[in-house]
């Protein structure tokens, strides 16, 4: 079994293992480690990571990818809108108000959830994980932005659970980045010192997340995390506006007309950024047959791009300068600044760490790596799987967090968790009332980037007055738990009683009680106790906000439904590459026999030409039937055209192997009866290590060689003057028969070793004299006798005893 970390990003993932040996990034069946984030449908094929991005220019109406963004998200949200009206695919919106994506599978129309195409990408990176560690893939632990929300977190679980994963915790993307920057550090300080404090910078293909963290011997503890949605598919898209609107001008054509060749724009402006990061000199762009068949050139300095792209850097720059502010740091104060994500490697970016930060960005993490590295780390500390030392690691809670109710005094709000408060943790909040209650969660208002701030709404049954009628106190447990997802996970009433002994009470949700949290009450007065009443807690719902099961994010029967769909497309998946490994395999065998039977081929000489017409006409006949009707056959057809060619041409296959090997069989039967008849001739001419054969066993074997000699000549005859394309009246398999009945007989005597020479007894040297070594003046002992004479040693002789 084994533990994987999975960086799931926008454009591209990368899956990590811990080993015996360390962290080990994950090669796909390309032999590449970073697998796109995309997904394709091509008729009956569903293509996943290399191959579907292969495909996005060709088949960009049901080729799939960004849609990391989508996740949790509702479709009139207009920030989503945003995002879906730069996609080349089709969407609209679902029953529950999420996005659907439309998409031609199986020659009908399917709609498939943000949800579900993350958990097809899931699907395949668990596979190329399992084909690489040949090992059952169970626990992972997955990466997210820290500027996700409750119902992104939720959605990204939901696609894990479809794809068969086991998560052990969603892992902050900063937070990853931390723990593989500090677990092999050995010189942090420990606990009663000042912290090394280290910002991290990942500028990916879609965010930025910029972070500070506090470390010690051990230990992480995130101080602050503030992030945007700028990222390098921004700085190509700035670009792709800009050399556009110079085709348009130049060439009198608009790419943004076509979304085919807007998509080989966005690719080739993609190259020019890379590379000026890398070169200030001007770099050409050169696109063929753009549009209308006209061949477009242009080129670019680095200064330019920074020119046309100066508002995202300064949005970089508030962001940066906001982390700054919020974590607290002064800059004497900061370690060093870490990169990471694709993106950092723009000069301009580095340029503004140091001009903000005081440090030069340092590149000792891998900035492709770092963050699924992270998670295999945080997943082995996790997993009994690994033994690994312990590496704490403190989160922070990136928005402040609220609820909400309202009773007879009117609504009321209380803040639960303050912006950067530590995470997972569990505060106990204290309510008096006289019925059940409904609790909002959500967002503090303008926190989250996103128009509605909704959490959760909960309702709390079983409250009631005690008996003068009065308001009782209720407890309520709001916990954000390992993953970043805030729920209200438990409360209590406490009804007085009068007793001596008042009863410390419980939480409700013994599920929530395995993290150690406790409720307890002191009592009141001499005889006045309270006793905890667990009240009945169900996450209800409004007309704006659909009721959801509480464990997971979504209606029971929507996993369920989803669990299945996706059980089935891997099951259609696996009966689809049958049918094509089938035809491909009929389309080969098409290829070689035709290729093989003829003028020059292996099988030209042992085939008749009646019969190699007809073949070739049967080869023809089928390689028209495969591009025509045959294109879409079940694979029981292919298998059974297969099996009737080969019929017809493993024969001659057959033959054409027996007259090849008939030299060769021939060869090895004449060594072997050479070899017999020198044995005898040395046998006779008293040969030392052949003394101890007996003549009837010699003349055995001559007889057998003699047999082999004779049966040898008469299959010569018989082979004189057969045909090619007839069957040899000696079968290879009868040549090699002999060959080996004569082997086993000669080996069977020449081999027998040699009897030993009997041991005279010991008693009888004695009697004979003395030993060689006796006459030399040695002393001699047989083994086993007791020697009377000598002394028997024992461990106290050696010792020196006073």
């Amino acid at each position: 079994m084994s533990v994987i970390g999975i960086d799931f990003g926008n454009e591209s993932s990368y899956v990590a293992v811990a080993k015996a040996g360390g962290i080990e990034t994950i090669a796909n069946d390309y032999s590449l480690r970073a697998t796109p984030s995309f997904v394709a449908f091509a008729g009956r094929n569903r293509v996943l990571g290399v191959a579907a991005k292969n495909q996005q220019v060709t088949n960009m109406n049901n080729t799939i990818g960004n849609f990391k963004g989508l996740l949790g998200r509702k479709f009139n949200d207009p920030r989503a809108q945003e995002e879906l009206r730069t996609l080349p695919y089709q969407t609209e919106a679902l029953p529950d108000g999420g996005i659907g994506i439309k998409v031609n599978y199986l020659d009908e129309e399917h709609t498939f959830s943000p949800e579900q195409i993350t958990a097809m990408l899931f699907t395949k990176l668990k596979e190329d994980a399992f084909k690489e560690l040949k090992t059952q893939i169970n626990d992972c632990v997955i990466t997210v932005p820290s500027h996700f929300t409750n119902a992104q977190r939720q959605a990204l679980l939901d696609a894990a659970n479809i794809s068969g994963l086991n998560v052990l915790r969603l892992m902050n993307e900063t937070t990853a980045t931390a723990l593989s920057y500090g677990f092999y550090k050995q010189d942090l300080p420990v606990p009663e010192e000042k912290p090394r404090n280290v910002i991290f910078v990942d500028c990916g293909h879609a965010s930025l997340q910029v972070s500070a963290c506090a470390f010690h011997k051990g230990t992480l503890k995130m101080l602050a995390s503030c992030s945007d949605s700028v990222g390098g598919r921004d700085f190509d898209l700035v670009l792709a506006t800009h050399f556009n609107k110079e085709f348009q001008t130049k060439y009198k054509i608009d790419a943004s007309s076509k979304k085919r060749a807007f998509l080989r724009l966005m690719a080739e402006v993609e190259k020019l950024k890379k590379n000026m990061s890398a070169n200030s000199t001007k770099l050409p762009l050169n696109i063929e047959c753009f549009m209308n068949e006209i061949d477009v050139h242009s080129s670019m300095q680095r200064s330019e791009m920074e020119e046309l792209s100066s508002h995202l850097f300064k949005r970089i720059e508030a962001t940066m300068r906001k982390l700054l502010a919020d974590s607290k740091l002064a800059l004497e104060d900061i370690h060093s600044v870490e990169i990471v994500g694709g993106s950092s490697r723009i000069p301009a970016i580095k340029h503004l760490i140091e001009q903000i930060f005081g440090k030069p960005a340092s590149t000792t993490l891998n900035q492709d790596e770092a963050v699924s590295r992270g998670a295999a780390l945080q997943c082995a500390i996790l997993s009994p799987a690994v033994r690994v030392r312990e590496f704490s690691c403190t989160d922070v809670q990136a928005y402040p967090v609220m609820i909400s109710w309202t009773d007879s005094d009117g609504p009321h709000e209380m803040k639960v968790f303050e912006q950067y408060h530590a995470a997972p943790f569990c505060r106990l909040l204290t309510v008096h009332r006289k019925e059940p209650m409904t609790i909002n969660v959500h967002y503090e208002a303008n926190s989250v980037p996103y128009p509605d701030p909704f959490i959760g709404t909960y309702t709390v049954k079983g409250i009631k007055p005690d008996a003068n009628g009065e308001a009782q106190e209720v407890k309520v447990k709001v916990r954000i738990n390992s993953n970043g997802i805030i729920t209200v996970s438990s409360a209590t009433m406490y009804e007085r009683k009068e007793s001596e002994d008042p009863a410390s009470p419980t939480a409700a949700n013994g599920d929530q009680q395995k993290g150690g949290d406790t409720t307890q009450s002191s009592p009141q007065g001499d005889e006045a106790g309270k006793v905890g009443e667990p009240m009945d807690i169900q996450e209800g719902s409004d007309d704006e906000h659909p009721k959801k099961d509480s464990s997971s994010g979504e209606g029971w029967t929507q996993r369920v439904t989803r669990w299945f769909t996706s059980m089935k497309m891997i099951a259609n998946d696996r009966q689809e590459k049958e049918r094509i490994d089938a035809r491909n395999a009929l389309e080969e065998q098409v290829y070689e026999v035709r290729e093989k039977i003829q003028e020059d081929g292996a099988l030209h000489d042992y085939i008749d030409p009646q019969d190699a017409a007809a073949i070739c006409r049967e080869l023809e006949e089928t390689e028209n039937w495969l591009y025509e009707e045959g294109e879409s056959c079940e694979k029981g057809v292919y298998k059974e055209r297969l099996e009737n060619m080969r019929a017809k041409i493993d024969p001659v296959r057959n033959r054409c192997e027996e007259f090849n090997g008939h030299e060769q069989a021939f060869t090895d039967l004449g060594h072997a009866i050479q070899q017999t008849l020198k044995a005898v001739e040395q046998y006779r001419a008293k040969e030392p290590k052949y003394e101890h054969l007996t003549e009837t066993e010699m003349i055995n074997i001559t007889e057998a060689a003699q047999k082999a000699q004779k049966w040898y000549e008469e299959a010569r005859s018989k082979l004189v003057g057969v045909r090619k394309t007839e069957d040899p009246p000696v079968k290879l398999a009868d040549i090699r028969h002999e060959t080996a009945t004569l082997t086993t007989c000669t080996n069977s005597v020449l081999n027998r070793p040699k009897p030993k020479p009997p041991t005279p007894p010991a008693d009888q040297n004695q009697q004979n004299g003395p030993t060689a070594a006796g006459a030399a003046g040695q002393d001699t002992q047989t083994p086993g006798a007791d020697n009377q004479d000598t002394p028997k040693q024992t461990t106290e002789d050696s010792m020196d005893v006073e």
